[in-house]
């Protein structure tokens, strides 16, 4: 199964009993929107609703910090995924969430997971089923899961790698709050950047029907931000969910060499003693 599939390919394998379609939707606060509701009310036939929010540090104040195994375990059993299991997922969200849980039901080691292209709105566009039934609680053989942490960053990493740079960041947040001409409203912070980190919106990896661009245009953008496509990219953003969506860009071009920063700019932005800038990247 390809990492990137499309609504045809979703659509004929409807029904396969190795295949779990999972709603990975997750909203900015201020969005007023709820996923689960949303759900209940239409989802693609046989979906169950991952709770992509639940999914995370709960002893961490920061929202994106990535939760131990045994959370995950527990979550994926109760929707039914075991070993075999083939994990399709999408988002009705203006974040691309998918990308999110995809990075991390691959950094705790399951390989065979994909994301939807275009999300429920393409899917919906073109008139395919939709299922309003809430679905029976299924339940999966179980999986022993462990992460693979070489793939995240943490504070004191980037600490280190500003007075080092021998790993480049790429920041997904608007330039806006990149360059600090406006607040994160987000999370309640100055706007700004960690030092010497690029700029390129999670949103430019994306056509206006909310599909991927082709791989060569994804690789164009990152160089064109100043990404050096032979040295490691640690993506950032505002608190590691549209950070995902890079690192899945990235992913799809071939480049592998990718970690994120779970910690984003709401652990970065929100310590008064790290180093930051503002401003366009000179």
């Amino acid at each position: 199964m390809d990492m990137l599939v499309t609504t045809d390919w979703l659509e004929n394998e409807l029904g396969s009993t190795s295949l779990v379609i999972l709603d990975a939707s997750l909203h900015l606060p201020d969005a007023g929107r709820n996923p689960a509701d949303e759900f209940a009310a239409a989802h693609i036939p046989g979906a169950r609703f991952l709770a992509l929010a639940g999914l995370h540090d709960p002893a961490s104040h920061m929202p994106g910090k990535v939760p131990d195994a045994s959370r995950v375990e527990t979550r994926l059993t109760e929707l039914g995924v075991s070993a075999a299991s083939r994990i399709v997922l999408y988002d009705d969200s203006t974040l691309r969430s998918a990308c999110r849980a995809w990075f991390l039901l691959r950094l705790f080691g399951l390989e065979d997971v994909a994301v939807l292209d275009g999300g429920l709105g393409k899917w919906r566009a073109e008139n395919r089923p939709i299922e309003t039934d809430v679905p029976a609680q299924a339940s999966g053989s179980g999986i022993t899961l462990v992460a693979d942490r070489k793939v995240l960053r943490d504070k004191a990493q980037m600490l280190a790698n500003v007075e080092t740079g021998e790993e480049q960041v790429i920041d997904a947040r608007d330039q806006a709050r990149f360059c600090g001409t406006s607040e994160d409203h987000v999370h309640g912070l100055a706007g700004g950047h960690i030092p010497a980190a690029r700029n390129l919106p999670f949103s430019s990896m994306l056509q206006p029907d909310g599909t991927f661009h082709d791989t060569a245009t994804l690789r164009r953008l990152f160089e064109q931000c100043g990404a050096d496509l032979d040295r490691t990219i640690v993506t950032s953003c505002g608190s590691g969910v549209t950070a995902s969506v890079l690192a899945f860009a990235l992913h799809l071009t071939g480049f592998e060499n990718v970690a994120l920063y779970d910690g984003s700019w709401a652990e970065w932005g929100g310590d008064p003693d790290t180093p930051k800038e503002v401003g366009a990247v000179r």
